[in-house]
């Protein structure tokens, strides 16, 4: 036997299985176990046994710094020894966690405490040591949390654009954040029913409260109740379409989490139940029991960095990038050539700035499903000016999309480019 070619084929097997368990890890807002709803605690699962693999912080036991990113100030767990973790703003989950969100590109879980009006993220990137949390205050938080827990946040994602997404109970408010040191959160108003939704109202306490949210590799939000109801968002119309409503589970499982796996469904867990994880079709909303998977403990929340539909939109570019590379001679012989070399070859290219006024500008390399994949600032002088771009982890071949924005994140030019 050729020992090249066996030791090439061992080496295969080993990364596709590393891949698919980094693909299945999620995180899980759990409480302590058995008949314990106080989710306070995080902790690591692969989606594909439904089993817990890992706990990352434990409340009462864990040593944390959290650092409030707009005063500077940082505190520990000594500053709340003694004190009643379950209401303090000085605990990171103190008064409950519902939403969660998992930024695979900077390694950060993001998370909103119910009726704490403040963003918080734990930076995973800390190995082997006290974790350290961050948070940040902002007006767009500042719901004036009610008795009916109508402007509580539960339901959060990443989206395939990079920014972070969060919808109160009621949908009277989609929140969007971005995942930089300092973020910039933003209430982009609420929900709108679609006329097609037959009476299913994104905003009904009974069908639609609850549960938690995912995004899909085309720029979609998915909104997945504590009821098992589904909808899809549009997030620059707000859109809600109603898509279906998951069967299959038990009678009294409620989904509050969902996090999507390495296969591209949907892993839901409840939080009013110990009855252990469900893998659900997104094409019929099916549910079906993971065997023996953990009924230890409840979730309140999954996240993790998967996308649906992550497959269909690889064919599609991949489809784009055979078809249209046939004839990109005259595609890219008809453009501005502000972007060059087009196609890259390498892993860099250049932007050229003519004409535009002297400031700072971002370019933001996108695919063509608008997920940004990077973002670089750069300061235009005056006169023609080029700035090079280091691609910094290399995607597949195909179309991409380089934005150039102002200094007012106001568009001033996309072109195309072709990677090879």
């Amino acid at each position: 036997m050729n020992h090249k070619i066996l030791l090439a084929t061992v080496l295969f097997a080993c990364t596709a299985t590393v891949t698919a368990q980094t693909s299945n890890k999620a995180f899980a807002i759990t409480g302590d176990g058995n008949n314990d709803y106080i989710w306070m605690n995080i902790r690591q699962v692969d989606l594909s046994t439904g089993q817990v693999s890992k706990t990352i912080f434990q409340r009462s036991q864990t040593a944390f710094q959290l650092t409030d990113v707009s005063a500077k100030k940082t505190t520990d767990s000594k500053a709340v020894q003694g004190n009643d973790i379950f209401q303090s703003k000085q605990y990171p989950t103190g008064s409950m966690v519902a939403a969660a969100a998992y930024d695979q590109r900077n390694n950060k879980l993001f998370f909103t405490p119910m009726r704490v009006g403040e963003l918080r993220w734990l930076d995973l990137d800390i190995k082997n040591e006290t974790p350290k949390f961050y948070s940040i205050s902002s007006e767009a938080l500042n719901l004036n949390f009610t008795p009916d827990e109508a402007n509580n946040i539960t339901r959060m994602v990443i989206a395939a654009d990079g920014n972070g997404y969060a919808v109160t109970n009621d949908g009277n408010h989609l929140i969007k954040f971005t995942t930089g040191k300092k973020p910039v959160i933003t209430d982009l108003g609420n929900l709108i029913d679609d006329e097609k939704n037959e009476g299913i109202s994104v905003h009904n306490k009974c069908t639609s409260w609850g549960g938690d949210m995912l995004a899909d590799a085309y720029g979609k939000l998915y909104l997945v109740s504590a009821n098992r109801h589904v909808f899809v968002v549009d997030i620059n119309s707000r859109i809600a379409t109603h898509k279906g409503m998951i069967t299959g589970l038990p009678d009294n499982y409620t989904t509050n989490a969902a996090a999507v796996d390495a296969d591209g469904d949907i892993i839901v867990n409840s939080a009013n139940v110990f009855a252990g994880y469900y893998k659900v079709k997104l094409n019929d909303l099916v549910a079906t029991a993971i065997e023996g998977s953990d009924k230890k403990y409840n979730a309140s929340d999954l996240a993790n960095g998967n996308l649906l539909l992550q497959k269909e939109a690889d064919a599609a570019r991949k489809y784009a990038f055979n078809s249209e590379s046939k004839l990109a001679e005259n595609f890219f012989s008809n453009s501005d050539q502000r972007v060059f070399p087009n196609p890259v070859t390498a892993s860099v290219f250049s932007v050229l700035f003519d004409g535009q006024k002297a400031g700072n500008y971002n370019i933001t390399l996108t695919d063509i499903s608008g997920r940004v994949l990077q973002t670089q600032k750069v300061n235009i002088t005056k006169g023609a000016q080029t700035e090079s771009v280091n691609i910094n982890k290399r995607p597949s071949k195909g179309i991409y999309l380089v934005k150039v924005f102002d200094d007012a994140k106001q568009l001033v030019f996309t072109e195309k480019i072709m990677i090879q």
